[in-house]
This record gives structure tokens, C-alpha cells and sequence, in this order.
């Protein structure tokens, strides 16, 4: 299974100069005006299902031309990107991406971890989502992305593409439409993750970035988003029973992946993206809100994830429950909250890597103080989970109606805005995009928001910081075949022709894992044993991943074929 990784190596060394009373990745070493920023980087191009009128004769014709002009490298013609050009029924768009990072004439690393944001929004912009939030510009997405970045990593906010009825008549209707939405939202960021590894492989590395060190973090349906890039892998898991038309028919979905695309965006009707040699892997995952599609998607070996979601969350369940749009309250699809899946991530060894973190530091302690306890607000209790390491429980004032529960505490945004005061409801008496917001934050404000970003960062980066570093390099496009660094590992002979042997020379292999240059798991056994051999069989010539499992964590290697 991709992505599966839990890594202990620093992308490169402190660099010159950086104050010595701060170590980088933990605490901020650089201030803001040292910060850049890359604006409007396109990552990809692909179908805008906002714009495009689906239901037009002559979308058949529009599939077989932008196929064509793609597969052949044409450029698209401009009637594609126009939504007002009704030439075409399908339209296109181009996706793009900011980027934040320390200014290259100040930090001399090269090989710095990327930390990818995911904006909120509920798949559709502002104000039609009835928020003035859901951009890759939100207030609370720039403030993440240059504290990141003050701290020496490379900050990603990407735009997703949306677009989905959320006032459909029936719950069919809107689950099917939301569950297409996250799925193409999911192949965005996996685009974009490659994206950047093809720049980092080829193209001489503009951002400086450590290619296998990237940290996806979700806000709110950015969430949702994050969690299951983390753990779709398997095509089976978009024919559970909540995701069929009909219940009893296993063999129909929601998402007709012939349509939009398999796992990785590739080979569908309406998806334009190519392989472009580089996989979507990524090595930790962090949630602010949102939800589990479903928790039979988790397995062991997931990457480690850390959780912030308050506790009577209205719009995504804190334990389980169905989701519900913020616009029209209507339910969706039931799915399980962070309090609920974290327990599975600790039951599998997940987050072991910072599991057994001490306690005495405010945030750690501030989180397991929670642990295993119940809060009351009127007639509801929820009880918090004991054995969910990982996971920061937010506790919010009781707020009596009108006023909702409180959803994203850390979200702020300028209340004047054109966005904010946009009427998102006719009423009477009308209601605006920021009244709207404040139903479910009515004390809302940059410093309060900023109180709860420290809280976040404060017990994130260190538990990031245990899973992708320590003394050492970045592994994936430096290390060299058969050098020994933990365990003494070797993969021999590299490159091979028929059969390979993974050997350690100081604890036993449990198994091994095979990956593609497209992050496919194409081969996997277990060993038990301080070697292993592997028949190459079917397996075509070209470069993959070898990841090892040690009882005490993961090694990787490169592996060539003939």
C-alpha cells in the first residue's frame, strides 16, 4: 500500500546563519519578511465541473478533442477555458498553487520538506458555499502556510477543483455529487504532489524541496480531502455500501472512476491528467476538522496522522455521524470523526513514533488531560476516547440558539470584504456570507484564531518533526543503491535482472513492499528473517521503491530493473 512510510531523516542541514537558540522545523527560524511567495503556479489542467454543462449534446465531441489534444500534446483551444463561449459543453481550467518559503538568498538548504495546505470550503467558492472562507487565500491558509515556512519548510496552498448541488432534492442526489467532488479533489492533490516531485527530479529542483519529507494538511473539507488522499489505495473502497446508488448491487458506485478517473486521476473520460513519471506518495497527514469517508479505508502502515477538531463540531461528527451542509443544513453521507478514527490509527501503530511522547509540555498535556472524559453542552454529552494519541480535542463555550456549535475556531476572515458581505440568503431580513460564517464562530477574530494556530502548530511540528526527522539527509532522490543506513540494509544485485536480495545485518526484515514509479504497490511478502529474496517475474524494466519493515519502523530503497 502507498504512501505508507514512516520516516526518520532530516531533509538536509541547518542552514547558515539560522539563530542557534531555535532548531528549524520545530520553532521559527526565519521571520516574514524573509519569507517569499510564488503566486498562481499551475499544476495542472483538467475538466471544470463548475463550468461545464455536463448534460450539453455536445460534450461527447468535446471528450474525444481535449483526449486528443492532451495525448498528443496540442495545446487546448481557447473555447475550453471560456465558460461563456457555448461552442463547447466541457470546460476546462487551469489549477494552481501558492508557494511560501524561506528567501533562497538567506537559506542555503536545498532539500526542505513541503508542508501542502488544503483549503475549506465545502468543494464550491466563496460566497456561493455561503462562507466568506474557501480559497487557497483564506486568512487562516496564509497564516498556516508562512508559519511553516518562517519554520524552513516549503508551504503549498493549492487550489482543488469543486463543483457539486448542494440544494439536490434528494440525499442521493447530494451524496453522489459531494462523494465525485472529494474524489476529484483528491486527484488535485495528487497531481499536485507530483508535480512537484517532477520538479524536484527534473527540473533542476526551483523550490528546493526534499522530494519524499511532504506533509498534507486539511482544513475543514480540505480535511476530508487530506484524510482520504491518505487512505484510498484500493479500488474496492469506492464500492462500499455507503458510496452504491443501490445498496445491494456491489457493483456499482457512486463514482464511475471509467468517467473521472482511477486512484490517480489517470485513464477516465472526463480527467486530463497523464503519468508523469514521479508518484503521489506523502508521509504524514494532519486534519483540522473534517472526516473519514470510512474507517475501513485506514489499515496499518497508514501514514501518522494528527487531529484538531472540536468536540460538538455541527457540520462533521467528532465521533460519528452524517455530514452536514453548512449552507442548507442538509445531511450527506454519514462518515466517522477524528475521535473515532484515531483510535484505529493508535490500535494499528500508526502515530508509534510519537505515541509515547513524554508528558510536560503544554500542548501534549493540554490534549491527553481530555483524554477519556466527557463534556456536556444542554441535553448532548460526548465522551472523548481514551488510546487517541494524536488527536487535539477542541472544547468551545456552549453558544444558545440561534447561535450554532462551533465548527473551526482557528478560521478568521475580514468581515468587510466584498466575499463577506456577499447575501448568501434572501431571508427576510437577507443574510450575509459573513452572518452566516458567525452562526458557528460568533467571537470570531484574528487574535483568537491565532490562539488556536499556535495550539496546532505547538502540537503538530514536534510530532511531525518525529516522524520525518532526524540527524541525516533527505533519502529518496540522494541516497545511492546499497548504502547502509539503518540496519545495515542492502538491496543486491542493483540494477538486477531476475532475482533480488533485500538483506539487514542487524534485525529481522517482517516484510517487504514493492512500489511503481506511479506509487503502485506491484509486489509484497512477508519475511521474518534478517534476508529476503525476490523473483522479479513480471515485473518491466524501469526504477521502484523498496520499503522494508523493521519492528522499529520502515527503511526505503531504490531499486532498478533491467
Amino acid at each position: 500500500m502507498n504512501r505508507k512510510i514512516r520516516l526518520g531523516l532530516l531533509c538536509g542541514t541547518l542552514s547558515i546563519g539560522l539563530a542557534t537558540q531555535a532548531q528549524r522545523y520545530l520553532a521559527e527560524v526565519f521571520t516574514n519578511d524573509q519569507i517569499t511567495v510564488t503566486s498562481d503556479v499551475i499544476y495542472g489542467t483538467n475538466v471544470d465541473f463548475l463550468t461545464s454543462n455536463l448534460g450539453s449534446p455536445l460534450v461527447p465531441a468535446d471528450v474525444v478533442a481535449l483526449q486528443t489534444a492532451v495525448s498528443t500534446g496540442q495545446q487546448i483551444p481557447a473555447a475550453y477555458f471560456d465558460p461563456g463561449d457555448g461552442s463547447t459543453g466541457l470546460k476546462v481550467t487551469n489549477v494552481r498553487m501558492d508557494i511560501y518559503q524561506p528567501d533562497q538568498t538567506i537559506d542555503q538548504e536545498t532539500a526542505r520538506p513541503v508542508m501542502l495546505y488544503l483549503h475549506t470550503g465545502i468543494a464550491l467558492p466563496p460566497p456561493i458555499n455561503g462562507s466568506p472562507n474557501g480559497r487557497r487565500t483564506d486568512s487562516t491558509a496564509v497564516e498556516i502556510c508562512r508559519r511553516f515556512a518562517r519554520m524552513g519548510y516549503v508551504s503549498v496552498s493549492m487550489s482543488y477543483r469543486g463543483g457539486w448541488n448542494p440544494l439536490a432534492a434528494t440525499e442521493e442526489e447530494r451524496r453522489g455529487q459531494l462523494l465525485n467532488a472529494i474524489y476529484r479533489a483528491i486527484h488535485d492533490v495528487r497531481q499536485c504532489v507530483r508535480t512537484l516531485k517532477q520538479d524536484a527530479g527534473e527540473f533542476n529542483n526551483q523550490y528546493h524541496i526534499c522530494a519524499d519529507r511532504i506533509v498534507v494538511v486539511g482544513e475543514g473539507t480540505g480535511g476530508y480531502i487530506a484524510l482520504g488522499n491518505a487512505t484510498m489505495d484500493d479500488p474496492a473502497e469506492l464500492y462500499i455500501e455507503k458510496f452504491r446508488p443501490d445498496p445491494f448491487d456491489p457493483t456499482r458506485s457512486y463514482i464511475d472512476s471509467t468517467q473521472v478517473g482511477n486512484l490517480n486521476g489517470f485513464n477516465g473520460n472526463l480527467t486530463l491528467y497523464r503519468p508523469n513519471g514521479f508518484d503521489h506518495a506523502t508521509q504524514f497527514c494532519v486534519n483540522l476538522g473534517g472526516a473519514l469517508a470510512d474507517t475501513s479505508w485506514l489499515e496499518p502502515g497508514d501514514v501518522p496522522m494528527v487531529a484538531f477538531h472540536t468536540v460538538f463540531d455541527p457540520f462533521a461528527p467528532f465521533t460519528e455521524g452524517i455530514v452536514i451542509v453548512p449552507t442548507t443544513g442538509g445531511p450527506v453521507v454519514p462518515v466517522q470523526g477524528s475521535n473515532l478514527f484515531m483510535q484505529l490509527v493508535n490500535d494499528y501503530g500508526n502515530n508509534a513514533a510519537f505515541a509515547n511522547f513524554p508528558d510536560g509540555d503544554p500542548y501534549t498535556d493540554g490534549a491527553r488531560v481530555q483524554y477519556g472524559t466527557s463534556v456536556t453542552h444542554g441535553s448532548t454529552t460526548v465522551n472523548i476516547n481514551s488510546g487517541v494519541e494524536g488527536l487535539y480535542p477542541f472544547q468551545r463555550p456552549f453558544w444558545t440558539a440561534p447561535l450554532m456549535e462551533e465548527a473551526s475556531p482557528w478560521q478568521f476572515w475580514d468581515q468587510n470584504h466584498p466575499l463577506a458581505q456577499a447575501v448568501v440568503s434572501p431571508g427576510p431580513p437577507p443574510i450575509t456570507a459573513n452572518q452566516a460564517s458567525l452562526a458557528s464562530n460568533p467571537d470570531m477574530s484574528a487574535t483568537k484564531a491565532r490562539t488556536y494556530i499556535d495550539t496546532i502548530m505547538g502540537y503538530a511540528a514536534p510530532r511531525i518533526h518525529a516522524v520525518l526527522m532526524s540527524d541525516g539527509a533527505c533519502t529518496f532522490s540522494d541516497v545511492q543503491d546499497n548504502v547502509n543506513v539503518v540496519h545495515g540494509v542492502e538491496v543486491f544485485p542493483n540494477p538486477a535482472s531476475n532475482v533480488v536480495t533485500f538483506s539487514s545485518s542487524d534485525a529481522a526484515i517482517m516484510s517487504y513492499e514493492v512500489f511503481d514509479v506511479n506509487g503502485r504497490l506491484v509486489r509484497t511478502a512477508s519475511v521474518n528473517a534478517d534476508r529476503a529474496t525476490m523473483e522479479r517475474k513480471d515485473l518491466t524494466p524501469g526504477a521502484y521503491s523498496v520499503r522494508l519493515r523493521f519492528a522499529d519502523g520502515f527503511v526505503t530503497r531504490k531499486l532498478m530493473l533491467d
